[in-house]
């Protein structure tokens, strides 16, 4: 395992909603409180959650701010999440609750959702900086894909994104150019 299962929770979120985000590999799919409903199906967080269309704007407007930890090295993420932490008026605390053992919250449970989830993200981060893991943030190595993800793997070699079906994709791709070459 390369991160503590909060901290894994924390980043899979993350990265579930920036993919949400219109792009070459699809459309916008955080628009609706429905669409809210899915990603907390998945992403489940505890505290105060209202469900309604502000709270799903006010989600989709950090979307560009995580956003930006895919698009930046190690050193240029210590500012971005510092700035995170400070805009949610981070608190750290251990808590335990729902079948998860003792971990870390850093901002109220009435805290509006959107901030809970950003601090969460940068919290998360704050790990990976910390582990000198920062290389593991990546964006899909397929030429018509943008999706993001964490690298898990034991060695650190994953190249595609799993939103999609980019690494088989582009398999094929690879597969056909050299069966096309020797034949040529």
């Amino acid at each position: 395992m390369v991160f503590i299962r909060d901290t894994e929770l924390s980043l899979r979120a993350a990265v579930y909603l920036v993919n949400t985000l219109p792009g070459f590999d699809g459309e916008d799919t955080l628009q609706t409180p429905a669409d809210l409903d899915r990603y907390l199906a998945v992403n489940p967080y505890t505290g105060t959650i209202r469900r309604d269309e502000a709270e799903v704007a006010a989600i989709r407007a950090i979307r560009p701010r995580l956003r930006q930890l895919w698009e930046v090295d190690r050193e240029g993420a210590v500012p971005l999440v510092n700035e995170m932490l400070r805009d949610g008026h981070a608190l750290p605390r251990l808590v335990i609750h729902d079948g998860f053992d003792w971990h870390i919250h850093a901002t109220s449970d009435d805290a509006p959702l959107a901030t809970r989830i950003l601090v969460e993200a940068a919290m998360a981060f704050v790990d990976v900086i910390r582990a000198d893991e920062y290389d593991r943030v990546r964006v899909c190595s397929a030429d018509d894909c943008e999706s993001v993800y964490i690298d898990y793997s034991r060695n650190g070699s994953k190249r595609y994104c799993d939103t999609g079906n980019c690494g088989n994709r582009m398999n094929v791709i690879a597969y056909r150019e050299r069966k096309a070459q020797e034949s040529a």
